[in-house]
């Protein structure tokens, strides 16, 4: 599990919504979560909803989100980018929706699980992981 304190690690993907999204992107937030989720994982679906409106109503305290989806899409079809803007519409999702099909980000987040969260404070220092 990684340390409390350590930097968020640099990432650029794309997202579902055609563009390509930085954690430079985020700078001005306040803090920045990030989620690994997927759209085929059961405890995903479970809470998808109140992820959409708890970053929802974050948002305007200044918490960014991105999402970031790393599953490999030959072993979970359901993950492909087409099912993920599907979700980020019935979930209420306002915040990118990025795909890490390399899995590199995954890796250098130790992403575990979905979902797997990532807080991080105004300085981009870990305040939260699980």
């Amino acid at each position: 599990m990684v340390s409390l304190g350590t930097p968020v690690p640099s990432f650029t993907l794309p997202s579902i919504g055609g563009e390509t999204v930085s954690d430079r992107d985020f700078a001005e937030a306040s803090a920045l979560l990030v989620v690994f989720m997927s759209n085929h994982c059961p405890y995903v679906r479970r809470i998808e909803s109140a992820i959409g409106a708890l970053t929802s109503e974050y948002a305007g305290k200044g918490l960014a989100t991105a999402a970031v989806c790393s599953n490999d899409t030959a072993n979970y079809p359901d993950d492909g980018a087409d099912h993920l803007r599907e979700q980020a519409d019935r979930a209420g999702f306002g915040f990118p929706y990025l795909v890490d099909e390399s899995q590199k980000t995954a890796r250098g987040f130790n992403a575990a699980c979905t979902p797997d969260f990532f807080l991080y404070d105004r300085e981009r220092k870990l305040a939260y992981r699980g």
